[in-house]
This record gives structure tokens, sequence and C-alpha cells, in this order.
């Protein structure tokens, strides 16, 4: 079966970190980009971040400076580390795989999602 399963969400403290995974199960991640989405309660889910085939990235400017995205062709994985967390950045995280993911927004395979939770 062809799918990307995410992991590593949970409950943080405000300021805490955690890593996100993506990892792709029955095809190999080498010739996507692959992004990281969120939805927070009641809102429009948001683009957070993006990764090319040749490792070029870039970030919206809610996480930049706090998240950092990388991938690992040898696992068919993806991280997000977020550090300096805060209460808005409480949502379900989903990753997308796509040839043309980051430039144009099409994707081939869409995860479950993993929720994290910032909060006191």
């Amino acid at each position: 079966q062809l799918q990307l399963v995410e992991s590593g969400g949970g409950l943080v403290q405000p300021g805490g970190s955690l890593r996100l995974s993506c990892a792709a199960s029955g095809f190999t991640l080498d010739y996507y980009a692959v992004g990281w989405f969120r939805q927070a309660p009641g809102k429009e889910r948001e683009w957070v971040s993006c990764i090319t085939t040749g490792s070029n990235t870039d970030y919206s400017d809610s996480v930049k400076g706090r998240f950092t995205i990388s991938r690992d062709n040898a696992k068919s994985t993806v991280y997000l580390q977020m550090n300096t967390l805060k209460p808005e950045d409480t949502a379900v995280y989903e990753c997308a795989a796509g040839r043309n993911l980051c430039t144009l927004g099409e994707y081939d395979y869409w995860g479950q999602g993993t929720r994290v939770t910032v909060s006191s």
C-alpha cells in the first residue's frame, strides 16, 4: 500500500520542541518534494514548509526561524523539527508528497496527520 505515515506528535509545553516524521510506505521519496501542512481547530489548513528533491527549503512566516525541515532519502523520511513551540502551533500536522509540490502545490500522496498540542 502506497502511503505517507506521520508520527511524533504529542503534548508539549510552550517553548518546548518536537520532531515530526513523515515516512513513505510502499514507495521511495527520492523523486518527490515533501511538504508539511497544519490545520488548527476551527481554522483552514495552512502550508507550513516544503523541501524539494534537491533539499531546497521554504517556510511560512509564522514558523520561519523556529522550524526546520529535512529529509533522509535512505529512510524515505522527511522530518520537521519544531522548536520554541507556541500555543498557536497547536494543530493536526499533515505531510504531502508530489513531484511539483513546492512549486505548483500538486500532490500525489497525503498522510493522515499527527496531532500537536502546545499547552501548559
